[in-house]
């Protein structure tokens, strides 16, 4: 007996390509027609979505939100940087004093499979 092939949404039908990006508004047009919601209450989920994602990387939170299949976003610490005396900038061909930098947060967006596969 052959082993089932797994359907993936990608794999059911053809994509048609869009060529330029959408705006906004675009999207709530596309979106409000496909899944019969109005576009107050797309731009709803969308206001949602991010305030869940917001929950989950803000200091205190989870630190970690993923997109189902899609991507995942991280709140990434950084340490501080010390000052550097007469540091060589092979660019400029000089030596030049960096000034230390604090330590801060950065967001770091990972693609899952999926999207990996989307691209492909």
């Amino acid at each position: 007996m052959a082993a089932k092939k797994k359907v993936t949404a990608t794999t059911e039908k053809k994509v048609k390509a869009i060529k330029s990006k959408m705006t906004k508004s675009e999207i709530l047009n596309e979106l409000s027609e496909k899944c019969d919601l109005s576009k107050k209450q797309i731009a709803g989920i969308f206001d949602e979505l991010a305030h869940l994602i917001n929950r989950h990387i803000k200091k205190g939170g989870a630190g970690e939100f993923a997109f189902p299949g899609l991507m995942k976003i991280k709140a990434v610490k950084k340490k501080p940087q010390p000052a550097k005396k007469n540091h060589w900038v092979p660019l400029l061909k000089e030596f030049r004093d960096i000034p230390a930098k604090p330590a801060s947060i950065r967001v770091k967006v990972t693609p899952l499979k999926a999207l990996k596969e989307m691209v492909k």
